[in-house]
């Protein structure tokens, strides 16, 4: 007689992998729309075709538009095909793995030019689409308080090598870390001409010459 406990299990581990392997689709999906047509010429309803489910699944399975969007953007963050917290993303360790203040830096200014080509312009559909629709202002909101507190980590990371200046809170070290990694600076000094090498380059030289000793 089979082992119902067994049975129960198996049957558990076939569904959760089924629900991430759907949850999976509908980011890749949500991804390549997003990417080729913007947050308002994207469709959840195209979502779901391109994902091959309904879009209740949709719903189900990541959340509304606005938390889709999000998910997306963490996505392209963590480099997977599914969204990581930040201190298991790769740059994040590579970052704290760094060997002091001016490594750390630069390490961390380098994803920004890998990350904020792709991230920037989903994080400002966001904004702008926030302006008229509520849910999509909160979920802008709650990427911005976000970005706000992890760089308040990276802040602490940069004191740890005793190489910040002494005059500096670790408040003010994140809040100019913070304006400048964001998608309104990115695209503002983009549409100047830079690339993101260029961009990556000036953050690191701004950041060390303004925060260390």
């Amino acid at each position: 007689m089979p082992d119902p406990v067994k049975t129960r299990t198996y049957r558990s581990e076939r569904r959760r992998a089924q629900a991430e392997a759907t949850r999976r689709a509908v980011l890749l999906a949500a991804r390549d729309l997003f990417v080729a047509h913007g947050y308002s010429g994207t469709a959840v309803g195209e979502v779901a075709r391109h994902a091959g489910v309904s879009v209740d699944t949709v719903y189900a399975s990541v959340g509304r538009k606005p938390q889709l969007l999000l998910a997306v953007h963490d996505m392209v963050l963590s480099g997977t095909d599914e969204p990581v917290p930040a201190e298991q993303r790769d740059y994040v360790r590579a970052v704290r793995a760094a060997d002091g203040a001016r490594a750390k830096i630069e390490v961390y200014a380098a994803a920004l030019g890998r990350l904020l080509p792709e991230t920037a312009p989903l994080a400002d559909a966001l904004r702008v689409a926030g302006t008229t629709d509520e849910a999509c202002r909160s979920v802008w909101q709650g990427l911005a308080e976000r970005r706000a507190a992890n760089m308040r980590l990276f802040a602490r990371d940069l004191r740890g090598t005793g190489e910040l200046r002494a005059d500096l809170t670790d408040d003010e070290v994140a809040d100019l870390v913070w304006s400048m990694n964001g998608p309104e600076y990115y695209l503002l000094v983009a549409s100047r001409g830079f690339r993101a090498e260029r961009y990556a380059a000036l953050v690191a030289d701004v950041w060390t010459r303004t925060l260390l000793a």
